[in-house]
This record gives C-alpha cells, sequence and structure tokens, in this order.
C-alpha cells in the first residue's frame, strides 16, 4: 500500500494524518530537549519546558543534534542560513546546562566548497560546547567524495572506510554512519557491504542492556521512497542491532521531525537549521519549502538528548505534538 498519511507512527498513539502533521509542524518550535534514562526517551520542546516553568532534569550525558545548515544556500526559502545556525547555536548556549557534546547529522555546506566549511566553523566557535560529532550529508561530498569533509571533521575520531566509526560516552555505545555515498537512482540512501561487516563486528560483544544511538544523514528507515528518503539497505544495518533493548536512530536529511517506533527501536528525523522541506507527498517533489517569514524560525530546530542511568523501558513521545 502507497499511502503515506500515517507515517507518523508510534505503537501506543492513534495515527496522525498528513494533515495533523502540518498543522503540527506550524508550532514546532525551535528546540527539542531529549532526555534518556537507561532506554527510556522522552521529548519535550525548549518552548514547551519554558512555558511550563519545569527544570531541566539531572542527567549523567547531555547531546544536542543539529542537521542541515547548508552553508552557501541562499534562496528564496531562507536567504541567510548562516543567521539561522547563529540562532540555533544561541539556543544551545541558553541552556542552563551546557550539553556534553553535539552531533551534526549531514549537510553541513550546500555545495561542500571550502569557504562554506570555513564560514561554518568560524560560526561554530561561538557555541559554548567545543566537541562535535559529524557525518555527512550529500551535499558535503559533492565535489570530491567526502576528502575535505573527512579531513577536517574526522580526527578526533578512529574513522574507518568513507568515515563511519563509533565511541563510547556513560555506558551509551555511539555509531556513526555514512550513507550518502553512491546514492541510488532515486536518491535512496546506501551503506555498502564494507561498512555493514564492520557494524556486525562493531556490535558483536556488546551486551543487549547496552544502549545503542546510531546517527546518519539519509533516514535508516523508509520515510518515502519516491522521494529518496531511506536506505536500500536499511534492514541488513538493523538486523545487527534490533537485538538491543535500547536503539534510536537519529537522521536529518528531511528537514523536519518525523517518528517511528518498532518494538524497541526508535527513529527520529530533525529539522534542519536551515530551511524546511514539504510534508511526504504533499508536493511534487522534495526541496526548500519557503513559508512565511514570520514562521520560518518554528520548522527549524535542534534536538537535545539526555541520558541516566537506572531504567530499561522505553517511552517516546513526538516532540511536535501535543
Amino acid at each position: 500500500m502507497n499511502d503515506h498519511n500515517y507515517i507518523l507512527h508510534n505503537d501506543n498513539a492513534d495515527g496522525i494524518d498528513r494533515r495533523g502533521f502540518l498543522k503540527c509542524m506550524a508550532w514546532a518550535g525551535t528546540g527539542v530537549l531529549w532526555t534518556v534514562s537507561g532506554g527510556v526517551l522522552v521529548s519535550k520542546t525548549l518552548a514547551q519546558i519554558a512555558k511550563a516553568g519545569e527544570p531541566f532534569p539531572t542527567t549523567d550525558l547531555s547531546f544536542l543534534q543539529i542537521s542541515d545548515s547548508h552553508i552557501g544556500f541562499s534562496k528564496q526559502a531562507n536567504k541567510d542560513v548562516t543567521e539561522t545556525l547563529k540562532i540555533a547555536l544561541d539556543r544551545i548556549n541558553a541552556m542552563p546546562t551546557p550539553p556534553s557534546f553535539l552531533i551534526h547529522t549531514g549537510d553541513i555546506t550546500q555545495l561542500s566548497k571550502p569557504e562554506e566549511f570555513d564560514t561554518f566553523d568560524e560560526v561554530l566557535k561561538s557555541c559554548r560546547t567545543k566537541d562535535v560529532f559529524y557525518v555527512p550529508g550529500e551535499h558535503d561530498v559533492l565535489n570530491d567524495g567526502g576528502k575535505l569533509y573527512r579531513e577536517r571533521y574526522l580526527k578526533r575520531v578512529e574513522a574507518r572506510g568513507s568515515g563511519w566509526y563509533s565511541f563510547n560516552k556513560n555506558g551509551v555505545h555511539f555509531i556513526g554512519l555514512v550513507n550518502v555515498l553512491n546514492l541510488q537512482a532515486g536518491g535512496l540512501g546506501q551503506l555498502g557491504d564494507e561498512q555493514l561487516e564492520w557494524l556486525e563486528a562493531d556490535v558483536k560483544n556488546l551486551g543487549t542492556s547496552t544502549p545503542i544511538i546510531v546517527f546518519a544523514h539519509i533516514p535508516l528507515w523508509t520515510v518515502y521512497p519516491e522521494w529518496g528518503w531511506g536506505t536500500s539497505d536499511s534492514e541488513r544495518a538493523l538486523r545487527y542491532l534490533k537485538r538491543f533493548g535500547s536503539l534510536t536512530v537519529l537522521n536529518g536529511h528531511i528537514h523536519q521531525v518525523l517518528q517511528k517506533v518498532e518494538g524497541n527501536v526508535t527513529f527520529h528525523t530533525a529539522m534542519s537549521t536551515a530551511f524546511p522541506q514539504p510534508a511526504p507527498g504533499t508536493a511534487p517533489s522534495p526541496g526548500p519549502l519557503k513559508v512565511p517569514a514570520e514562521k520560518l524560525r518554528s520548522m527549524l530546530g535542534l534536538t537535545s538528548v539526555q541520558y541516566k542511568q537506572g531504567k530499561t523501558a522505553l517511552a517516546v513521545v513526538d516532540s511536535n505534538l501535543s
């Protein structure tokens, strides 16, 4: 069945149709606070927390995801993407407790030009949080297959192949994957045999109670294949990962918050700091979506994740739903 009206999904929630999703997007807010407590994942917008006067929770680990900065883009959807990136960083700097690190899930630049990377790096200097982990977007590998990206952003990790790697923080295992090289017809991402074999070996000796957070640019679930919003060999990757009691997959690429829960696997896509894209199937094709100027910032944002040991259940709240 090729009907994507119920693409927003939660095993314990009613279906949200496309019209309802668009209504939610209008008040999405510019930031999302994620809390993870031993596998329990809950999210609220920063605006909701501020309005309710709630304190930020005390946790063992926190990090923020930013995505799709597209430095160098200057068309109608947003003529100053550098400024909106600065606003996102201001929101991070304003948090009472700085995150431990940032994750950028790709499309740092629009055309992978050295000067675009330079601008991003200069703007990022203003962020209080200096520790950053990256995966590339397809726009970061346009000119040289990602050579410049890898030289700049993978020096602090033990990257393999075209730039995949893993690391551990406070009992959580993080895996950064690359699925933007050799894009297939229609734009579907691809991991490839070498990376998949590495992934299988990387998690082989981890206990099933280890919380796993995977991050890559293109979604690892089939959001909308007609637009290339999916990864052709993601099912093989998930076969190696589904045995873990807490598995969270963070992606960018589609410039909007979508959520899917399948058993113990939670998928999230992030808003862009540059411009929104249409909801799946609501336009002839994907691409920069021009919205009224007063709504632009509400459709851009970031994602914050916090982890605290001690619980095992998995719960998910879509940050765009009341």
